[in-house]
């Protein structure tokens, strides 16, 4: 977390570095250009709208007579908002200070409104007057295939904005993963089961499907600033469309996959569910018990075994639910510092998109084969080889922001073409079989994703420090 919100505060400047380094290293402070806190914002909108519209949708089912639908809609309304007031309590530490007002509205539902305010106002009254910093944080910045050292003064309006973003980042994927992707669900099912989408029930469907396209370009935003936490970290606009691309098939072509299976087989997309849920919930701690190593004891101060279990299983739980409908862009390792495995697995990553897809693959042919009369005058065919583009579209451009637009690809070791380019020479190796005389080289380990620099480059860093 900690290094997450030295990049958000660097990620806050619009900074000029010196033209004459000074000892190697490339002073930089501008504080009077702080950018306005757009991560905030969004959240706190996306939260606002999706409440607000699924409650105009509760009173419409309420009006129609229909519990279920009702009942479902409020508990996905109102458990994310719960778990959100919850983590922005956590993240703030506002237990232990005397904030009674803000304390109050987190009880009703009202915190990320609050955090928003404060927020906007830290930033216009930001450089107003002289303040002292409050340390100086050393990063690397990569610019042409070349690192420099650079310095920041972290001033107190700086590490407030920080902290503001840094928990609504996790509270947006908080509220998109555990509460609008079920939303999304339960109202295209309904509105395949009644055969009618009314106007306040697509408004509900657009904003949690915007809301969970940002929530999912959060997860990749914060993986890639939890892994390369030593690096100044800034994503360009084509990056960002890109991610919004990939994302938003992705988890798009995954929901109607499942919404089209639930109508055909409704008990078994509940096995499906379970089992993909269980599954990632307990592979991190599989992985965990077989390395047989010991819980982190940073994940907060003075929380015992017992509170540092359960904050873990609530984190491998949002991990799992995030699984579910797309690729998390992060690998927990319970035993690491910060609970993520640095290192990308290429082959790791692959699987789950093979996985993912041969599943998308089965759940529609099921639907087909077992559709009911609501899809007569839809072409069948067309609509499930539509969701499987779609889905290929999706790995499409995740390839190409990893190969064109990651921020780090010069740090990788091998990139996507290396492992396109392995994969078509084990083709090629297989016509003839090579005989012991002319055997091939073994293709490079695709399993690990910085070069052999890396050690040398944190060394370098805790120096400086």
């Amino acid at each position: 977390m900690c290094a997450a919100t030295e990049n958000e505060i660097l990620d806050s400047h619009q900074c000029q570095p010196s033209p004459q380094p000074q000892n190697g290293v490339d002073f930089v402070c501008d504080r009077s250009k702080i950018l306005p806190p757009f991560s905030v914002v969004i959240s706190t909108v996306l939260y606002v709208a999706e409440f607000v519209s699924a409650a105009i949708i509760c009173s419409i089912y309420d009006e129609t007579d229909d519990p279920v639908w009702l009942g479902f809609t409020i508990t996905f309304m109102l458990v994310p908002a719960v778990l959100t007031q919850l983590a922005l309590t956590f993240i703030h530490r506002d237990l232990g200070r005397d904030r009674p007002l803000v304390l109050f509205l987190h009880l009703l539902l009202l915190g990320p409104i609050i955090r928003c305010i404060e927020a906007l106002m830290i930033y216009f009254q930001a450089g107003r007057q002289e303040e002292p910093y409050v340390t100086i944080s050393r990063k690397f910045k990569l610019k042409k295939g070349q690192r420099t050292h650079m310095e920041w003064e972290i001033g107190h309006s700086e590490r407030k904005l920080a902290a503001h973003r840094n928990a609504f980042k996790r509270t947006a994927v908080i509220q998109a993963f555990l509460g609008s992707t079920p939303q999304l669900t339960l109202q295209l099912y309904a509105t395949i089961q009644e055969k009618h989408l009314p106007e306040a029930r697509a408004v509900l469907i657009a904003i949690t499907l915007l809301s969970v396209t940002y929530g999912a370009v959060v997860c990749s935003v914060l993986a890639i600033q939890i892994k390369y936490d030593d690096y100044k970290v800034r994503l360009r606009l084509v990056a960002y469309l890109c991610m919004v691309v990939w994302r938003g098939l992705e988890i798009a072509t995954r929901t109607i996959a499942l919404v089209l299976f639930s109508t055909a087989l409704t008990y078994w997309v509940v096995l499906v569910g379970l089992a993909n849920l269980l599954f990632f919930f307990f592979l991190p701690w599989v992985e965990f018990w077989m390395s047989k190593a010991s819980l982190p004891d940073n994940v907060e101060k003075h929380m015992s075994k017992l509170g540092t279990t359960v904050v873990l299983c609530l984190v491998t739980f949002l991990y799992a639910a995030i699984n579910i409908f797309c690729w998390s862009a992060v690998q927990l390792n319970l035993a690491h510092r910060d609970l993520i495995e640095k290192q990308l697995s290429w082959g790791r990553l692959a699987l789950y998109y093979s996985m993912r897809f041969v599943e998308n693959v089965f759940l529609v042919v099921m639907w087909y084969f077992f559709k009911t009369d609501f899809y007569e005058y839809v072409c069948s065919p067309l609509l499930g080889v539509q969701l499987l583009i779609g889905y290929g579209l999706a790995v499409l451009f995740m390839m190409l922001f990893y190969q064109y637009c990651h921020p780090c690809r010069r740090l990788f070791r091998h990139n996507v073409a290396d492992c396109l380019r392995c994969i078509c020479c084990r083709r090629h190796a297989g016509h003839p079989p090579a005989s012991p005389e002319h055997t091939l080289p073994l293709p490079p380990d695709l399993t690990s994703q910085l070069g052999d620099c890396e050690a040398p480059l944190v060394d370098e860093v805790l120096a400086v420090d």
